[in-house]
Parts: C-alpha cells; structure tokens; sequence
C-alpha cells in the first residue's frame, strides 16, 4: 500500500515514521521549520522503545507531487480539517480511503462531507508524543497503538490491510466493534484532564494525584459519558474506571496538545475537545455545570495568548 502521513506531528511522524522505517511507501506532508528539518536531514523519533532516523522521507508540503495514495492517514489538528480536506484532494483517487487520526469526535462527519461516508475510516491514536524541535519527534509514554474501524462496523478488506501493514511495521492495532464507541471513550479520556491542565499548566501525574483536580477531573468525565449516552453512543458501563486505570499508568510528566498549543500562543483545539462537549450537550440538554467554567476560562486565556485580549 502507498500510504500519505497529512500531518506529521507527534501522531504522524511516529507512526508514520514507524512504516518508513520498517520499509513502507510512506509520503509525509509537513510544513514549515519541520518540513525543512525533515529534507534537510531526516526524520528523527526518539521513543521509550527506542529511537530510529530515516535519513531520505519522502516529505513535502504540497500533495500534487505525491499523487493519489492507497490511504490517507489524517493526523493534523481539528481545526485544521475543513482546509485540509480540501487541500488532500490530489492525493484521493478513486480507491482511497481516509483514516482520521484526529481527537475530537467530529471529524469523521466533517471528512464524510466532503469525500462521503463510504471513503471515512475511524481511527485513534493511542501514545503521548509530540514535535520535540523541528526535525524530532518525542515519544515518552503509552505501548503506541492504532485503533482502527470502519464506520458502520464491518471487517472490510481495507481494514484487513491496513492492519496487516501496520503489524508488519510493529504497530499494535485494535478492531474494536464499534470504533465510535473508541473515538468517544478517547474523547472522554483527553476531555477529562486536558483543559484542567491547561489551565493549571500541571502534568497528568499531579492532577491525577491531588485531591481536589482529582475530583474534577472525575465530574467531567461522569458529563461527558452522560452526553454520549444522550447522543447514542453506548460506552462500556464501566468505561470511567477503565479511563482512571488508564490516567494512573501514564507517564506522569506527560501533558496535553491542548495544553501545549495554549501555553505557547497557538491555535488550540479546544472548541473540539472541552469547548465540543458543552455544545453536543445542548441538543439533549444535558448539565454540564462542571465544564463550562473550564471552557469559559481557556477561551479568555486563549485570546490573551493570540494577542486578542488585552488585560
């Protein structure tokens, strides 16, 4: 398969990274300071399971070079993706399929929009890394793992390769029965601790760990699985036990992309995790009391950060 890695941040270039160093045809699209980094002198990951280089990736910023592609695997941030769809045109031919990395739990709609449900794969990425300088990509916590499915469930022969390549590369790789199902239960898990720690500045080991944003973190997952419960989504009854067992074997100094992006004065995605489970929640009219304040106050520090408030 020819794969396309759109996005080769610590999502894509890991795992993109991964089946080009183990041998695949993989072309990734990048930008700015990575992207020179990555044609100047490769493509660096440094991870707890060891560090590799590929010394020659195939990397550009403009997709007609690469062409259509088997797959597409979308790993750039939610709020990038109606630019985006409209920018990997050249690399859909009439067999592609597009497998969306993102967090968030709209993306697959706003991809089936524009390329049709039909050519959509659910996915969700499964580690704790991220862009340690232009160039080098940091894995520092989680066994990385794809979870992966089609949207209306079915075991299809694309699944079935894609899964296989990813093996092949070492990649461990879920099939759950409903990859909504595990979309929401990851949404449930960043949505939980993500915009407490941005705001607090606090890795997932102290908040996990102290009473109080302990505590917070609980109520915010309890309205998130209310909402996807009121939305149809039937999450595991003991789906906030499993995400606390969860919490407490990751890397403790690990932190959010969302928490990352506000501290250094980027565009964040917070209306699609936190911001996204106040405003899904509306529609069924669900309480969400505890997240709100949360949203409130990371949108204010939000626009300080961009220059757009001034106090």
């Amino acid at each position: 398969m020819k794969l396309a890695i759109y996005g080769t941040g610590g999502v894509g270039g890991y795992f993109g990274g991964r089946l080009a160093h183990s041998g695949h045809d993989v072309a990734f699209i990048a930008r700015g300071d990575h992207l020179r980094e990555m044609q100047n002198s490769g493509l660096a990951v440094e991870s707890i399971n060891g560090d590799f280089h590929i010394n020659n990736p195939v990397v550009t910023d403009d997709p007609e070079t690469v062409g259509p592609v088997d797959a597409v695997l979308l790993a750039v941030k939610s709020w990038q993706v109606p630019e985006t769809a409209l920018a990997m045109q050249p690399l859909v031919g009439p067999d592609t399929f597009v497998v969306s990395l993102l967090n968030g739990v709209e993306s697959t709609d706003q991809l089936s929009e524009v390329f049709g449900r039909e050519r959509v794969m659910g996915g969700v990425a499964k580690l704790f890394s991220f862009i340690e300088r232009p160039g080098l990509i940091r894995h520092i916590g989680h066994e990385p793992t794809l979870v992966l499915g089609e949207l209306d469930g079915v075991a299809s022969d694309r699944l079935n390769r894609l899964s296989a390549l990813l093996g092949d590369a070492g990649i461990g790789v879920e099939r759950p029965d409903s990859i909504l199902v595990a979309i929401w239960a990851k949404f449930l898990f960043t949505t939980g601790w993500g915009g407490l720690g941005a705001i607090s500045r606090a890795p997932i080991g102290v908040l996990r760990d102290e009473s109080s944003t302990h505590t917070v973190i609980n109520a915010c997952m309890h309205e998130t699985e209310a909402v996807a419960r009121a939305v149809g989504i039937p999450l595991p009854e003991d789906i906030i036990a499993r995400t606390w067992a969860f919490i407490q074997a990751s890397e403790p100094t690990g932190n959010s992309s969302l928490q990352r992006a506000i501290a250094a004065g980027q565009p964040s995605e917070l209306d699609a995790w936190n911001a996204a489970v106040v405003t899904v929640a509306r529609r069924p009219s669900v309480p969400t009391t505890t997240r709100a304040p949360i949203v409130h106050s990371l949108q204010a520090l939000e626009k300080r950060q961009l220059g757009e408030l001034h106090v």
